[in-house]
């Protein structure tokens, strides 16, 4: 199957997806409910789209095209209080977080779709595991090889699109030490971690002919890179983020990664070179691990600075962009979530602490998602 063509798009206009938790309301532990969901909400109008996800325990909503901050603060609203309102006539409640505190993994069930019943048949027990909530960004490009440019530049900031959304520090009942446990998962799947150094849509086409001729992918779907182009949206998928607490949040982030993509785009000030993913594993490791707090490593001059810093000198340079884009806002709502050195992960593990109760702790979550 030959790799289709990309389908040009507006510039800078973006998509989010966040895949959201379902809990009874006894105890709070995940269940199974998402196909009763689906046949309340199917007939519902929304600015973008509702469908299951991999088990019967998460459900996907997502936004349309969204030009800036507000409108995608509002088109995530609408689609949370649509499904807020169908769960409640369920009994179940939802919520956001990146991995779920303390659900078993065996007792998850794989939803009646194909592709989920082939993920299930190929990774064994992974697909299970994979009952783990995530919020992918999706970025509109103008054409194939400036996807391609944008998807290398933007791997320079995967650490701060995982410290800044990290909501997973417990799994299966345990404190991980992490703020982000949730991409460890991830990091399970053979196609997982950095998409391939090529610059040209040529050379990408190639790799993927390739790839096809082994047998081993038989769609852009069996690659679950940190960031990986969508020719048929037009768009890169930015896909390292836990899903966050609150759609504010979540609006904020994608809104961060519309004005970076802007910068990266317009001004051009990297030049790009597979040396850079040297440092990129352990990059992405201070970031789910330590949060904000984690180093970075420059991978061309070797500079380290804790990711909370990185982020504050990107939000200077980052200044005109947004005030075009319209997302001043989002990205002032990002400063002072570094500024204060929290993210969700904090949050998680203070409500424990306080509360010693990992049901509470849930509980609170899906206050919190209800805003």
């Amino acid at each position: 199957m030959s790799l289709e063509p990309f389908n040009p798009s507006k510039p800078f206009t973006f998509g989010i997806e966040l895949e959201i938790q379902l809990v009874n309301t006894h105890d709070y532990d995940l269940t199974k409910a998402a196909s009763d969901l689906m046949r309340l909400v199917k007939d519902q109008k929304v600015p973008g789209d509702i469908k299951l996800e991999i088990t019967e325990s998460m459900i996907e909503m997502a936004t349309g095209i969204c030009t800036n901050y507000h409108q995608a603060l509002t088109d995530l609203g609408i689609l949370r209080d649509v499904l807020v309102t169908a769960a409640e006539k369920l009994n179940i409640g939802l919520c956001g977080g990146g991995t779920h505190a303390f659900q078993r993994w065996h007792d998850r069930q794989i939803s009646d779709e194909p592709r989920f019943h082939y993920i299930s048949e190929l990774y064994g027990y992974l697909a299970k595991q994979f009952t783990i909530f995530g919020q992918h960004v999706h970025i509109g490009c103008p054409d194939a090889d400036s996807s391609l440019f944008l998807l290398h530049s933007l791997s320079r900031y995967i650490p701060h699109f995982i410290a800044l959304s990290a909501s997973s520090p417990f799994v299966q009942g345990a404190d991980t030490g992490f703020h982000s446990a949730r991409l460890n998962s991830v990091f399970a799947f053979p196609m997982s971690g950095r998409a391939p150094f090529a610059l040209t849509w040529s050379d990408f086409e190639e790799y993927y002919a390739k790839m096809i001729s082994t047998g081993v992918i038989q769609s852009m779907k069996d690659f679950y890179w940190d960031i990986r182009p969508k020719p048929n949206f037009g768009t890169v998928e930015v896909r390292v983020m836990d899903t966050p607490l609150s759609v504010e949040k979540a609006a904020a982030i994608a809104c961060y990664i519309q004005a970076l993509a802007r910068y990266l785009l317009l001004d051009r000030p990297l030049t790009l070179h597979e040396d850079d993913y040297l440092v990129y594993n352990f990059n992405r490791f201070e970031a789910c691990r330590f949060g904000l707090a984690g180093m970075k490593v420059n991978p061309q001059s070797g500079e380290r600075r804790t990711i909370a810093q990185d982020i504050i000198m990107t939000l200077d340079v980052l200044t005109p962009h947004a005030q075009e884009l319209e997302c001043t806002d989002a990205l002032e709502v990002v400063r002072k979530l570094v500024q204060a050195q929290t993210n969700d992960a904090t949050w998680l593990r203070e409500v424990y602490h306080e509360q010693g109760s990992l049901h509470e702790t849930v509980r609170q979550q899906c206050q919190l998602w209800r805003n």
